[in-house]
């Protein structure tokens, strides 16, 4: 399965792949930006890698009242979350293999450990309450 991209047109199609017991793994970029369009096609064998996952790229500007107010530094930004626990959100040098660590990483932790990393710190408090990808398009689909 390759990567999905989140549009006006297909939010209730996006909502329904990302529900139940899955890895969400989004790519939060902007279609100005040289580095993200760089980086598209190592998403993309990132989605290959891993079938099992779901991979969406999200433009923000185009997709600006789903982002909100996630605060997004930098390109690329990754939020990779397990059903509705965000176990990470940031910016990712535009590299495939790195972004790859960073995932088995991520998704080598047991459910258990993934709701202590969650809680583990204030930044990642924030993560559950503001970055969760599932509730924002809920939320804008009044779900």
């Amino acid at each position: 399965m390759t990567s999905l991209q989140l549009e006006q047109t297909n939010r209730a199609d996006v909502a329904l792949a990302l529900n139940g017991d899955v890895w969400i793994v989004a790519c939060l970029c902007a279609a100005w930006c040289d580095v993200c369009t760089s980086f598209r096609p190592n998403f993309e064998q990132l989605a290959a890698q891993h079938p099992d996952k779901r991979f969406v790229w999200v433009d923000i500007e185009d997709q600006a009242d789903i982002v909100g107010d996630i605060d997004v530094d930098n390109f690329p930004t990754l939020l990779i979350q397990h059903a509705d626990t965000v176990a990470f959100f940031g910016t990712v040098l535009p590299d495939a293999s790195q972004a790859n660590r960073l995932l088995r990483a991520q998704t080598g932790k047991s459910a258990a450990e993934l709701l202590q990393d969650a809680q583990s710190t204030p930044e990642h408090r924030q993560w559950q309450r503001e970055c969760n990808l599932r509730e924002r398009l809920k939320e804008a689909l009044d779900l």
